[in-house]
């Protein structure tokens, strides 16, 4: 509780409880700021609200009392349709934290919506997984006002290993766009590359350790290399919204003008991988296209 000389605490909302966003939630409730989760599915909110405590939201209405409302949902539209409800809802003064990821466009589009009725927004994708999740360990990159981030900071601290204010609203989106061309290169090359020791008959336990003590070392080899070998594919981060991710990040890349080589092929790839039904696959079944022409 808060007392004369301490900060008064936040009222936090959260919308968007799958993979990502039921255990975001729940670092909110462990830090005493949670008061309201919704969802979609209705079920889903309701079931986590009893679990932690709080407000099952039935309407933008149950939001009006929140000081910061954080998202964590699947597509633009989503962000928008959310963001416009709760523009006639929120206080002034208040702060959307948008943790989706979108396009520029719509971050700047939803920021206006907010801040023609006083509401701050800050663009502000993840990184780190459905682990960095649940370890509350996650990388957040943030567009948007230095002032709306100070004041949503302890709610993005609950489940943050590191908070980077990269630049004015957008700037958290674009930041994800480059952090997706490297996650999407890394997952070529490491699928390629154990299908090409599959068929060379090397073994994995001996493989993978020699591979992650070298320059070849990195996040998706030292997570992901064991169980795409034995073809365990729950996620994680599912192929489907992966390549939801590189379609709008092929479009900001070919708007500035690059050389678009890696993200084409991942796109390509991916799109195949949903078609073959490993959408709701992680991404590390995209080994399943390596191992075969």
């Amino acid at each position: 509780m808060a007392t004369e000389n301490s900060p008064a605490v936040l009222k936090t909302g959260f919308i968007g409880l799958g993979a990502m966003g039921a255990p975001m939630a729940r670092y909110l409730r462990d830090a005493g700021l949670l008061t309201v989760v919704g969802n979609r599915t209705q079920a889903k909110a309701d079931a986590l609200a009893a679990e932690l405590g709080v407000r099952s939201a039935r309407s933008a209405d149950n939001f009006a009392d929140c000081d910061v409302v954080a998202l964590c949902v699947s597509l633009d539209a989503d962000v928008i349709e959310n963001a416009t409800a709760l523009a006639r809802v929120l206080k002034t003064g208040a702060v959307v934290v948008d943790h989706s990821t979108v396009s520029v466009q719509t971050a700047r589009r939803v920021a206006a919506l907010l801040a023609a009725e006083g509401i701050a927004f800050l663009d502000a994708p993840v990184s780190g997984g459905v682990e960095g999740a649940r370890n509350g360990k996650l990388s957040v990159m943030v567009g948007g006002a230095e002032a709306a981030l100070e004041k949503a900071r302890p709610v993005i601290e609950a489940y943050a290993a590191r908070i980077s204010l990269m630049g004015e609203t957008g700037a958290g989106q674009a930041t994800k766009a480059v952090n997706q061309v490297l996650v999407a290169g890394i997952n070529e090359a490491v699928c390629e590359g154990l299908a090409l020791a599959e068929k060379l008959g090397l073994d994995a336990e001996r493989l993978l350790p020699t591979l992650m003590a070298g320059a070849a070392g990195n996040w998706f080899l030292e997570k992901r290399g064991a169980t795409m070998l034995r073809d365990a594919f729950a996620p994680g981060f599912k192929s489907v919204h992966m390549l939801k991710d590189l379609r709008i990040v092929q479009g900001i890349a070919r708007e500035a003008g690059i050389r678009t080589a890696t993200i084409d092929q991942a796109v390509a790839d991916y799109a195949e991988l949903v078609e073959r039904g490993y959408g709701e696959s992680d991404t590390s079944a995209l080994i399943a296209l390596k191992r075969k022409p």
